[in-house]
């Protein structure tokens, strides 16, 4: 069973100064405790651009829980509608991965993002606005920090530490792997923290991303065939 088509919720053709004020209103429909049925299929999302940013390109893979076994794909090109413009990058991304998810058979119970979800200054990133749309649980995990402070994270392998801002909780710093740099977990829509945290543990496996962003990284990137 497909995700139902939702109504929009808003225009993409903004200005800047549009869009920021749209994010701060956006952020305060968001849901930061847990409304999550049980989970048997988890999206993990990846988006990035080609041809100097002119064309955006979103990879959806979808795997089951438990197991984490990749059971359908989709992948996405259109025209880029905004310009990079810092603490916008969800205008860009979003659509494209409205798209990916339009083209998928499969009903899935929980996203995750490769890019932050509330750890944003408007609380408002591209897994917290791709959240609003689907109103599916999303989380973010992303490599580079955008906001917050946060201590050290302990060296072993599944350790967080709290990022916060001032004494808002924002979500988590994550060791994934032992060795190397720490990736930043926050909860998009409908997820609290502690799950955020819970389900990026949880979806670990080898490497430095959790399996549903990795592969999703690696049919972005080409690494991997799309799977019809």
């Amino acid at each position: 069973m497909p995700i139902v088509e939702r109504q929009p919720l808003h225009a993409w053709d903004l200005m800047p100064a549009e869009a920021i004020a749209l994010q701060r209103r956006l952020a305060r429909g968001l849901e930061r405790n847990d409304r999550i049925g049980e989970v048997s299929h988890i999206a993990g999302v990846d988006i990035g651009f080609e041809q100097g940013g002119e064309v955006t390109r979103a990879a959806v893979v979808v795997l089951t829980w438990p197991g984490l076994n990749p059971v359908e794909q989709a992948l996405a090109r259109e025209p880029t509608r905004m310009p990079y413009i810092p603490g916008l990058l969800s205008f860009r991304e979003v659509p494209a991965a409205l798209t990916a998810f339009a083209r998928l058979k499969t009903r899935v119970d929980l996203v995750m993002v490769d890019g932050h979800g509330i750890a944003h200054p408007r609380r408002l990133g591209v897994a917290a606005h791709l959240g609003l749309w689907l109103d599916l649980p999303t989380l973010g995990v992303a490599k580079k920090r955008l906001t917050g402070q946060h201590g050290e994270v302990a060296a072993p392998r599944g350790s967080t530490t709290p990022l916060c801002d001032k004494d808002e909780p924002l979500g988590v710093v994550l060791r994934s792997r032992q060795g190397v740099k720490p990736v930043f977990v926050s909860p998009g829509h409908r997820l609290s923290v502690a799950s955020a945290r819970d389900w990026a543990i949880a979806c670990l496996g080898r490497y430095k991303l959790p399996e549903p962003t990795r592969l999703a990284d690696r049919l972005a990137s080409r690494r991997d065939k799309p799977v019809k």
